[in-house]
């Protein structure tokens, strides 16, 4: 690690942990190298930064949208995080491939299947692109969530602390073969957002509410 980057990421650290309470006891669940794929919900602009700084030195990687370029500052701590760029909307293979490298590298993968923010801290329904990716790599997936940092505006303004949770479950595979038809890939990524949930508040499970619903047909729990 550079002077700069650690410099940058204890500063960042030391801000964020000024702005909220940070409930991270369940973090050294999380294993200290990949592959592995973490699977998260995404509430508003405080979950990467907390990810990328209390997760360190663990060689973490994620997506972030291309347009985040876009600001040098941004750009700049993205790149500094290993970020890979990916253009919404589209197939981006490159950036598929790069996530694939990376995982191959025993790189931790972290994924939103929801694809954007919340704003409010409730489940929207999960993407399936992150089953595709398990499937290519053979990756174990981790869920984590996050939840408590949708007041952030509000309590900023009160000059009030945020409480952010952090939990994390258990780690497991995807069973289904490559070759099932996108029908079914959104099935499996259903099942991943259940996990999700489970792990959430009520009021924060939204689409994924009715946990009655969940099904555990493509997916396998790791010892």
């Amino acid at each position: 690690m550079t002077i700069a980057y650690t410099l940058v990421n204890t500063s960042l650290r030391f801000i964020l942990r000024s702005l909220c309470m940070i409930d991270d006891a369940q973090l050294p669940l999380i294993p200290e190298h990949g592959p592995l794929i973490l699977v998260a919900n995404h509430i508003n602009f405080l979950d990467v930064p907390i990810l990328a700084t209390h997760l360190l030195p663990r060689p973490l990687t994620a997506f972030a949208k291309s347009e985040t370029w876009n600001n040098p500052f941004l750009g700049l701590l993205f790149t500094m995080w290993g970020a890979i760029p990916l253009h919404r909307g589209e197939a981006d293979l490159s950036a598929f491939r790069k996530a694939e490298k990376a995982l191959s590298d025993g790189k931790i993968m972290a994924i939103a299947p929801e694809g954007t923010r919340s704003g409010h801290g409730m489940l929207q329904r999960g993407h399936a692109g992150v089953v595709l990716l398990a499937q290519r790599t053979g990756a174990p997936l981790l869920p984590v969530v996050y939840y408590g940092n949708e007041c952030f505006r509000e309590n900023i303004q009160r000059l009030r602390r945020t409480n952010f949770h952090i939990t994390v479950g258990k780690a497991f595979n995807i069973t289904a073969p490559r070759n099932i038809a996108s029908g079914e890939r959104q099935i499996i990524a259903d099942e991943i957002m259940y996990q999700l949930a489970m792990l959430l508040p009520e009021k924060y499970r939204g689409y994924y509410s009715d946990l009655s619903l969940a099904t555990t047909r493509y997916i396998s729990f790791s010892p």
